[in-house]
C-alpha cells in the first residue's frame, strides 16, 4: 500500500512544471519513504481522491496532488475541456459546425491566478481553439460579460471567489445558446468524462502553442460602459452633498473596475478603504475573505465612522457578490449588514419599478428556493411573473425573460442583456443610484426597508449552518426528517412538505425539504453543495398590521422556528 502511493505521487512529481509543488511534492515522498507516517497521510490526503469536476467548476486548496489545485490539474482540466469544446464543434451541437470554437479566460489576484490562466491558453490554443486572454487580473463579472461580447463559444474564470486564501478554482462557461451562463448538468459529467481521459496520460502529451491572443482594454471599456447605464445619473456629475459612501475590495480585484464604472455612472466616488483596497493574494487582514463572515467587515466600518459614511458598499475578492451595511446605532460597530435577503428584495423593487417607468410589459423576477418569498409578492404587485430555481446562478441566470435574479448568499444579477452571471459591480450602480435617488429626497435605504414591509409586507429570513467531521450525519438527518417528517414546528402546525429529492415539474431533482407552515412560514433543508454543512433556511412574514407589530410577529415566530429546527436537527 505505502508502495502503491508513492508510485503515484511520484508520476504526478514527474510531470510536475511547478517548482513549489514540485518541492512539496519531493519532500513528503522522502520522508514517507523514510517511514515517517504523517508524510505518508499526508500523501494518501492528496492523492486518494481527486478534486471533482462539477458545475461550479473546480475549487481546492492550493498543493500538489490530484485533490488540490496545481497546474497539474488545470493542465488535465484545459486538455479535457478543450476536448469537449472541440467535440462540441464537430457535432453541430455548439451552434457553430462550420466555425472552431473560441474560449476567453479571465483571472483574479490569488495566488497561481494569472499561471493557471496562461496554461489554459495555451493548452487551448495547442487543441485549435481560438484562445482569448483577458488583460490583467479583473473582476468575474468581466469575463462572464467578455464571453457573450465577444461571442464566444466558452468562458473559464480562475478564481476561488470568497474561499480562504490558500484556495484558487476554475469557473466554466459556455456561450451560444447558454449565453454565456454557468454550465448545468449534464454538461459537467461530460466534461469530467473528458478531463478523466486527459488525466489517464502525462500533462507533457497534451500539445501546447502561444499562439494565443490577449484581449485589448476594449473589453473591459465595454462592460464599463454597458454597466454605467444602470444608472440613471450616467452622463451627471455627482451633486454636492450627495451620499457619503465606503467602499472595501477585501483584497480583490473589483476597486479599479468598480471606481471606472462609478466614475462614468455619475455616482459619488467612495472612500475606499486603503488596506484593503489592491489586490493581495494573502488577505492579511481578514480571516476568511468573505463580506458575511464575522471581522471580515471591521475594516469599513471603522472608516465609515471616521468619515460619517451614509452606507457601505462591499465587493468579495472576484466582485461577483455584494454586501451592503448601512448605519445602526443600535449595533457596537455603528453600522449593521444587511442580509442578502434585503439587499435582494430591494433590488428586485428598483428593479421592478424601473421596468414600469420604462413602460415594459413581462417580465420575469427570480430568486433560488432559499431565497425569501418576498420577491414574489413583489413582482405580483408589478404584473411581474416570479420564478424559484435551485441554488446556484447557473440555474438563474437561464430564467426566460429575466428582468432580476438574486441569491440570499450576496448574488445578483440586475443586467441580464450583459451578463448571465451573478456581478457585484452591476448590482452596486443599481444600489448606489436607487439609494442615492431617495437620499436627494431625504429618504435613507433603512426607510425604503421599512416603505417596501409597510407596502409589501415584512420578511425576515435566518439560517442554522450545522457542520459535521461526519458526512453520514448529514444523510442521517435528512432521513429521519423524510421518514418521520413533523406536523409542528416551534409551536407551528406544518401545512404540508415537498420532498425534491425527485424533482418537480419547475424543478430539476435536489435533496432539499420544503416545509410550509399554516401562518406562511416556510423552512427549506438541504445539505450545502460545498462544505461539510446542513442548512435549514428559516422564512416567517406578516402581511397585517402596523410596522411595528410585524417586526414583533416575524421575530417572536422566528425564534420559535428556529428553536423547533434546531430540536428537529439534533
Amino acid at each position: 500500500m505505502t508502495d502503491g502511493i508513492i508510485s503515484v505521487a511520484i508520476a504526478w512529481l514527474n510531470q510536475d512544471p511547478d517548482s513549489e509543488t514540485r518541492a512539496e511534492l519531493d519532500a513528503l515522498i522522502h520522508d514517507a519513504n523514510s517511514g515517517d507516517q504523517e508524510a505518508l497521510a499526508q500523501l494518501h490526503s492528496r492523492f486518494d481522491t481527486r478534486l471533482e469536476f462539477g458545475t461550479a467548476g473546480l475549487r481546492g486548496e492550493l498543493g500538489a496532488g490530484s485533490a488540490r489545485m496545481n497546474r497539474v490539474l488545470v493542465a488535465q482540466a484545459a486538455g479535457g475541456f478543450a476536448a469537449y469544446l472541440n467535440e462540441q464543434i464537430s457535432t453541430g451541437t455548439a451552434g457553430h459546425p462550420d466555425q472552431r470554437p473560441s474560449i476567453v479566460i479571465g483571472y483574479d489576484g490569488r495566488k497561481n491566478s494569472d499561471v493557471f490562466a496562461r496554461d489554459t491558453a495555451e493548452i487551448m490554443a495547442g487543441a485549435g481553439i481560438r484562445a482569448i486572454l483577458l488583460p490583467s487580473a479583473l473582476p468575474t463579472p468581466v469575463l462572464a460579460f467578455a464571453v457573450r461580447h465577444l461571442n464566444a463559444s466558452a468562458g473559464v474564470m480562475v478564481t476561488a471567489s470568497h474561499n480562504p486564501p490558500r484556495d484558487n478554482g476554475y469557473k466554466v462557461y459556455l456561450g451560444g445558446d447558454s449565453q454565456g451562463s454557468q454550465i448545468t448538468s449534464p454538461m459537467d459529467a461530460d466534461i469530467a468524462a473528458h478531463i478523466n481521459r486527459a488525466a489517464a496520460s502525462p500533462i507533457e502529451a497534451l500539445p501546447r502553442s502561444e499562439d494565443y491572443e490577449v484581449a485589448t482594454i476594449s473589453v473591459l471599456d465595454a462592460y464599463i460602459d454597458a454597466t454605467s447605464q444602470l444608472s440613471q445619473r450616467r452622463g451627471l456629475d455627482p451633486k454636492p452633498g450627495g451620499l457619503n459612501v465606503v467602499y472595501t475590495a477585501m483584497h480583490g480585484v473589483g476597486w479599479e473596475t468598480a471606481a471606472l464604472v462609478f466614475q462614468q455612472a455619475g455616482l459619488p466616488m467612495p472612500n475606499s478603504v486603503p488596506e484593503q483596497q489592491d489586490p493581495d493574494a494573502d488577505f492579511p487582514t481578514v480571516a476568511f475573505p468573505n463580506p458575511e463572515e464575522p471581522g471580515a467587515m471591521d475594516l469599513s466600518y471603522a472608516l465609515a465612522r471616521t468619515v460619517g459614511a451614509d452606507l457601505i458598499v462591499a465587493n468579495d475578492p472576484d466582485a461577483d457578490r455584494l454586501a451592503i451595511a448601512v448605519p445602526d446605532t443600535t449595533a457596537a460597530e455603528g453600522f449593521r449588514r444587511l442580509t442578502g435577503n434585503e439587499v435582494g428584495l430591494l433590488l428586485g423593487w428598483r428593479a421592478a419599478e424601473l421596468n414600469a417607468r420604462a413602460g415594459a410589459t413581462g417580465g420575469t423576477l427570480a430568486c433560488t428556493i432559499v431565497s425569501s418569498p418576498g420577491l414574489g409578492v413583489i413582482a405580483r404587485g408589478y404584473g411581474l411573473d416570479f420564478a424559484e430555481t435551485l441554488t446556484g446562478f447557473k440555474w438563474v441566470s437561464r430564467v426566460p425573460d429575466l428582468v432580476f435574479g438574486y441569491e440570499e448568499a450576496l448574488g445578483y444579477l440586475v443586467n441580464p442583456r450583459t451578463v448571465r452571471d451573478k456581478d457585484g459591480i452591476s448590482a452596486a450602480v443599481m444600489f448606489l443610484d436607487m439609494a442615492q435617488e431617495f437620499h436627494d429626497q431625504g429618504v435613507s435605504v433603512t426607510d425604503l426597508l421599512d416603505q417596501i414591509s409597510q407596502k409589501f409586507g415584512h420578511f425576515v429570513s435566518s439560517q442554522i449552518s450545522i457542520r459535521v467531521t461526519d458526512l453520514s450525519i448529514i444523510g442521517a438527518i435528512m432521513s429521519r426528517l423524510r421518514e418521520n417528517p413533523p406536523t409542528i414546528v416551534g409551536g407551528v402546525a406544518v401545512e404540508h412538505i415537498d420532498d425534491l429529492i425527485t424533482g418537480s415539474d419547475a424543478l430539476p431533482a435536489s435533496d432539499v425539504l420544503r416545509i410550509v407552515l399554516a401562518d406562511g412560514s416556510r423552512i427549506m433543508v438541504r445539505p450545502s453543495g460545498t462544505e461539510p454543512k446542513l442548512k435549514v433556511y428559516i422564512d416567517t412574514q406578516s402581511l397585517s398590521g402596523s410596522l411595528v407589530e410585524r417586526r414583533a410577529t416575524c421575530a417572536s415566530t422566528l425564534e420559535a422556528l428556529e428553536s423547533g429546527m434546531r430540536a428537529l436537527t439534533d
